[in-house]
């Protein structure tokens, strides 16, 4: 069980197929945020579709291809995070995440995501970090930014979100530079 104790306020640990019934809510509850940046979260119509997700998460997982799991904020689901893929041979993980509307302004994705790439150089060994935000996602690049990730470029029309294209913008950190 992958399991990150990020403070005595929040924890991430792999999502569990019973994890399904509180995910979808909180993405249904979330919906309208979401879906500005979020291009899956009209495919996600049922609580049959969150487990889904989890089941897939789960099968990353066991390949060691991935690594995502529930942002849990005074014990309750409030979002997830984890390592979308690993590119092993150079030894990368690129970090993706989100959080509920009422969940925003705590801190919290910024604490995850500075566990996260703890694990990631401490743990994994890996070499670099990588995290891509929306081009105007503020509250989403302020996160590698306050972490002191580097921004190494923007990605012109990488991602449609139904019905535009959206740039991205990449940052990383290199496992020396974390120490």
């Amino acid at each position: 069980m992958w399991f990150i104790e990020v403070d005595d306020d929040i924890y991430l640990r792999l999502f569990e197929v019973g994890d399904a019934e509180a995910l979808f809510q909180q993405t249904n509850n979330s919906r309208d945020y979401l879906r500005e940046w979020l291009s899956w979260v009209d495919g996600t119509k049922t609580v049959d579709d969150s487990r889904a997700f989890i089941e897939h998460t789960l099968r990353l997982h066991e390949a060691e291809n991935g690594r995502t799991g529930g942002i849990f904020y005074q014990g309750k689901l409030v979002g997830a995070a984890g390592f979308n893929s690993f590119d092993w041979p150079n030894r990368i993980g690129y970090i993706g995440y989100w959080l509920t509307q009422d969940a925003q302004g705590h801190g919290i994705m910024t604490r995850t995501c500075r566990e996260l790439t703890n694990y990631a150089f401490h743990v994994l060994k890996l070499n670099k970090v990588e995290i891509r935000a929306g081009y105007e996602n503020k509250r989403s690049w302020a996160v590698p930014e306050r972490l002191g990730f580097t921004k190494e470029g923007q990605i012109r029309q990488a991602e449609w979100i139904y019905d535009h294209y959206v740039d991205h913008l990449v940052y990383g950190k290199l496992a020396h530079e974390w120490d």
